[in-house]
C-alpha cells in the first residue's frame, strides 16, 4: 500500500486556476506596521480561519506529528516583508516547495514557539536575539499528517542568514502588503483519487541569489496560512 495520502498534488502549477479573489479588499496599510501588528496580536478580535487543512477529509497512513513554523515579518524601510524558504528537492516531505522556516516538534520542547525558533536557526541561521514573537495562529493540519502551529514574529533587519543546504535551497522575502492583497490570490481545483480539493497560490516575481528574476510559486499550506493571516488582520 502506498504511504502517500490520496489526492496528493505533485505539480501545482499545472492545476487549473478557477478564480481570483480580487473581490476582497486588501488589508489597510495602517494595519501592516509593526506597531499595528503588536496591538492586533496582543488582543486579537474574534475571527475564524478560512483554511484549517485537508487532513480531516483524507485517509492518512501515519500518525499526526506536531510542528511549528515561524511567520517571520522582517522590518524593512519600505514595510514588513515575509521571510520564506524554498525547500531542497530531495526532502521526504514538501520537497521543492515554498515554506516558512519550521518543522517537527522535538521531544522536550515546551511549546510551538520553542520549536519555531529552533527550526528557524537550524534552517536559515536566524537567531532568537533578532526575533520578537508577537502571537500565534490556529493550527493547520496538512495532508502529510502534520499539525502545524504558525508563530508570528517581528524580525529586526540586523541578521545574516546562514542557510542549511541540506534542507533549504534558498531564502527570500516577499512584501507583506503583496501577500495581504487577495487580488494576488488564485484559486485552483484538483480532482484525483475520487477527491476534489481546492488550494490557493500566490505567485511572486522576485530575484534569486544570483540576481535573476524568477517566479516563486507560493501555494498549499504556506498560502493557506498566509490567507488565514489575512483574515486575522482584516477582522
Amino acid at each position: 500500500m502506498s504511504s502517500q495520502p490520496p489526492g496528493l498534488i505533485r505539480d501545482p502549477r499545472g492545476i487549473p486556476v478557477i478564480g481570483h479573489d480580487d473581490h476582497l479588499p486588501p488589508v489597510p496599510a495602517d494595519r501592516l506596521s509593526a506597531d499595528a501588528l503588536r496591538r492586533r496580536l496582543a488582543s486579537p478580535p474574534a475571527w475564524t480561519p478560512a483554511f484549517a487543512g485537508d487532513a480531516a477529509r483524507i485517509g492518512l497512513t501515519r500518525e499526526p506529528a506536531h510542528a511549528a513554523v515561524l511567520v517571520a515579518l522582517v522590518e524593512r524601510d519600505d514595510g514588513l516583508h515575509v521571510l520564506l524558504t524554498r525547500r531542497t528537492d530531495h526532502l521526504k516531505d514538501h520537497a521543492g516547495q515554498i515554506s516558512f522556516p519550521g518543522g517537527r516538534t522535538e521531544p522536550g520542547e515546551r511549546d510551538a514557539v520553542e520549536t519555531a525558533l529552533r527550526e528557524a536557526e537550524e534552517e536559515v541561521g536566524l537567531q532568537a536575539r533578532h526575533i520578537e514573537v508577537i502571537g500565534r495562529m490556529p493550527v493547520y493540519r496538512t495532508v502529510t499528517s502534520f499539525i502545524v502551529t504558525p508563530v508570528i514574529a517581528l524580525v529586526r533587519p540586523t541578521f545574516t542568514l546562514q542557510i542549511d543546504p541540506q534542507e533549504v535551497a534558498e531564502a527570500f522575502e516577499v512584501p507583506l502588503a503583496f501577500l495581504m492583497t487577495p487580488a494576488h490570490h488564485r484559486r485552483h481545483r484538483h480532482e484525483a483519487d475520487g477527491l476534489s480539493r481546492q488550494f490557493l497560490s500566490m505567485p511572486w516575481q522576485g530575484r534569486d541569489a544570483q540576481g535573476e528574476v524568477r517566479e516563486y510559486f507560493i501555494w498549499g499550506a504556506t498560502a493557506a496560512m498566509l490567507r488565514n493571516l489575512y483574515h486575522l488582520l482584516s477582522a
